[in-house]
């Protein structure tokens, strides 16, 4: 099967989409779509992102499905003839290979500033550039092994601190509702965008599943949780530190959890807690999208090795990683790939379902 050492259950889909999700977004959304917006109806824009997403996802599944067992770079060719589906797989792979430098960057930004300062950010990258080929290399069903360790931890102490902050929160920070029509709202969608990254992996993912009829309940549970997770961050940053309070912090969220300590707790401080759940989400971010990229080049060359991939790929991701001179220049980067990726998973998975159902290719639903 492509030459996957396992198959993967619904369960563990829809984990692997809430850890891809769940990366450097979580940090920044609260800043960037409240700048966006302009008023305190940021919670609507994610809403509404979530379930344009859902959208997305579902057409995306459904092509995945009328080519059972083949990745989007396999089926691609099918589709639309050799040349298109070399160009249209190169720029996924590209796509995947910077998202991993874009991640590990941001990762690296983060740990600098409040946990080992004064540490070369080149440092940090490769440390953690050699822990992920150390697990993609173990194939699949290491991947997600890690990813159910890493994801429950993550939800109980984010839901731990997030209810923690409730000391701060005040409900008139996130009034009026509406106080400007919808179009503010609407200036929201664009900027929360990048934080929903994450469901293209389905292209890949569907043709490693045991049971590939259920992708459309994976995909809908993946993005449910992670529109709830950022749903509940947005509204208690918002409501705690107040639109003009975010607009001015680089990291709002981590600010959140600076803000208040509670007396007599064995932590007393919470900022590092969370930046080590954090560390790991982009940590796991980082790594699927290296396997995806690396898969991507397997299945468009149609190579048998995918080891050698992996390790050929470390030079280019962190050369990316590096060439953004600030964080400023990282957050442009981010904005990039967040315009290329609705161009890529959004817009072309719907004109490749047409062309197939026109022309005729794959099967009916797997």
């Amino acid at each position: 099967m492509n030459g996957s050492p396992q198959k993967i259950t619904t369960t563990q889909a829809v984990v692997i989409i809430v850890n891809y999700m769940l990366g450097a977004g979580i940090l920044t959304l609260p800043r960037t779509t409240s700048k966006a917006v302009g008023t305190p109806d940021v919670w609507i824009s994610i809403i509404l992102s979530g379930l344009i997403i859902a959208g997305v996802g579902i057409v995306l599944v459904t092509l995945c499905r009328r080519f059972p067992g083949k990745t989007v770079f396999q089926f691609t060719r099918e589709i639309t003839g050799s040349w298109i589906a070399y160009i249209l797989g190169f720029a996924m792979i590209m796509y995947f290979m910077v998202i991993a430098a874009f991640e590990i960057r941001v990762m690296a930004e983060v740990t600098g500033m409040y946990l080992l300062e004064r540490t070369p950010t080149w440092a940090i990258i490769m440390v953690f550039m050699w822990i992920g080929i150390y697990m993609i290399s173990g194939g699949l069903g290491v991947i997600v092994r890690v990813f159910e360790i890493i994801l429950p931890i993550t939800i109980i102490i984010f839901v731990i601190e997030i209810l923690l902050s409730n000391q701060l929160f005040e409900i008139g920070n996130l009034r009026p509702v509406l106080g400007e029509g919808l179009m503010p709202v609407f200036k929201g969608l664009k900027p929360s965008l990048l934080s929903y990254t994450g469901y293209e992996v389905m292209l890949i993912m569907t043709a490693y599943m045991k049971n590939p009829k259920k992708s459309n309940m994976a995909m809908s549970w993946g993005i449910f949780i992670t529109t709830a997770i950022y749903l509940i961050t947005v509204v208690m940053v918002v409501g705690s530190l107040s639109l003009d309070g975010i607009k001015t912090r680089t990291w709002p969220t981590l600010d959140l959890v600076r803000s208040f300590e509670i007396q007599g707790l064995i932590f007393e401080r919470f900022e590092s807690l969370l930046l080590v759940i954090w560390i790991m989400q982009i940590f796991s971010t980082t790594a699927i999208t290296h396997y995806c990229a690396s898969v991507g080049i397997r299945d468009l060359f149609r190579s048998k090795k995918i080891k050698g991939i992996m390790y050929g790929l470390l030079p280019f991701i962190y050369v990316t990683a590096m060439m953004p001179k600030t964080v400023d220049d990282t957050f442009k980067l981010g904005d990039m790939l967040g315009n290329v990726s609705v161009i890529l998973f959004a817009i072309l998975p719907l004109v490749l379902l047409l062309l197939s159902l026109i022309r005729k290719k794959g099967g009916k639903h797997a």
